[in-house]
């Protein structure tokens, strides 16, 4: 087998560190300093993320985005991901649910959200649900041709920049009927309830939502009634395989960092890099980085190459729980090695350290990755993660 990356793909791989070089990383203490992007910083960053033309990467040219399949999103996410305070969000990536709306629903938010003028925002998590998606107490109640949309929102990524909501939510209270409705954020009775701090500093907060019977219509409906949670996983599967390409970016970067540091720091004499600890420290970091990589490269392409919905939510879950929990331990190691230094705010590795650490809980935590790994290997065997597809 030929594992080389074709001359599109290293190009591409090669624009996509660039950008990250050039755009993101100078403007990361900004998130900092700010608590967030300047909106005339973050204004001038979307367009050259239009310019070079990685917006949309994830949805199709017809619709006005990039094309990208699975394998080429991982190459230019891993780089994005090298970046701290979440800030390749500046490089929109429209929910890949949107794709499936009517002619009207991609007009009015898919097509925008690709040229980046919406931002789109996806309201699943509650004060007792979030990990299982079937315990949303969020309703929509039909009365007439309407449908009147109440509950509470919790950790709503984006929700503060965004300018319309997905919300899953059952109708009439049904969990047989998951439907995920597109709620522009103006409406009457959509209000934020509040935007809770978090351990990370990133461009966009996580505000809770409240929606008061909400009125809205059958146009307002992404897919189906029932749908939803086929919806909802698909853009699980979408941002669990984003967050594994990040997560190897971030452990790339953390390691470059304490790898130049210890060739140049000296103790007792001696570069430290000549002490065993730290040898053997940074060994460990290279062969987690491979291996891990190998998999996000693998399960990325075999699923650009034969799409399968049961297998690709099944390879997603081992993709982000592998990929998360190493950029923790990775991370770790750097900043150990650096030291104090590595406690600095003004250090990427500081900052990576706080922003690797929420990969392990959001779109689906360790435990429930563990929970759909052990469940594929009762419904599909053993093989669907130890075996070879060809």
């Amino acid at each position: 087998m030929d594992l080389t990356l074709s001359k599109r793909e290293r190009d591409l791989q090669e624009r996509a560190a660039r950008f990250a070089r050039e755009h993101l990383f100078p403007n990361e203490m900004l998130v900092e300093e700010h608590n967030t992007l300047p909106s005339d910083i973050f204004s001038q960053l979307k367009r050259e993320v239009l310019a070079a033309g990685f917006n949309a990467i994830n949805h199709t040219s017809e619709h006005g985005g990039q094309g990208l399949s699975l394998f080429e999103q991982a190459l230019v996410n891993e780089q994005f991901g090298m970046a701290t305070g979440g800030i390749w969000g500046v490089a929109y990536q429209p929910a890949i649910p949107l794709k499936e709306g009517n002619a009207e629903q991609r007009r009015r938010y898919l097509e925008p959200c690709c040229r980046g003028e919406r931002t789109y925002c996806f309201a699943i998590s509650e004060a007792s649900a979030g990990s299982d998606p079937r315990q949303v107490k969020t309703t929509a109640v039909r009365r007439g041709n309407r449908y009147y949309l109440s509950g509470e929102k919790w950790f709503v990524t984006h929700g503060d920049i965004a300018d319309f909501i997905m919300v899953h939510a059952h109708v009439d209270g049904d969990p047989a009927k998951p439907t995920v409705f597109l709620v522009d954020k103006d409406r009457p009775g959509v209000h934020i309830k509040r935007v809770p701090k978090f351990m990370h500093t990133y461009i966009s907060e996580h505000p809770e939502f409240v929606f008061e019977e909400v009125e809205l219509g059958d146009e307002d409906i992404l897919g189906t009634i029932g749908g939803g949670l086929d919806l909802t996983k698909d853009w699980f599967v979408e941002t669990r395989l984003k967050i594994a390409a990040h997560c190897v970016g971030a452990a790339t970067r953390a390691t470059e960092i304490a790898n130049a540091y210890a060739a140049e720091r000296v103790q007792f004499g001696r570069l430290i890099r000549d002490f065993q600890a730290i040898e053997f420290m940074l060994a460990d970091m290279a062969v987690e980085i491979m291996s891990t990589k190998s998999l996000v490269y693998r399960v990325a392409w075999q699923a650009s190459q034969r799409p399968d919905r049961k297998l690709a939510h099944a390879h997603a879950s081992a993709v982000k729980l592998q990929a998360s929990e190493m950029a923790g331990r990775v991370i770790d190691k750097a900043l150990q090695i650096l030291g104090g230094r590595g406690y600095m705010r003004e250090n990427a590795v500081e900052r990576l350290y706080r922003d690797v650490r929420v990969d392990r809980i959001w779109e689906g935590s360790s435990e429930i990755q563990r929970v759909v790994i052990g469940s594929q290997i009762r419904k599909r065997g053993l093989a669907t993660y130890t075996g070879w597809v060809d």
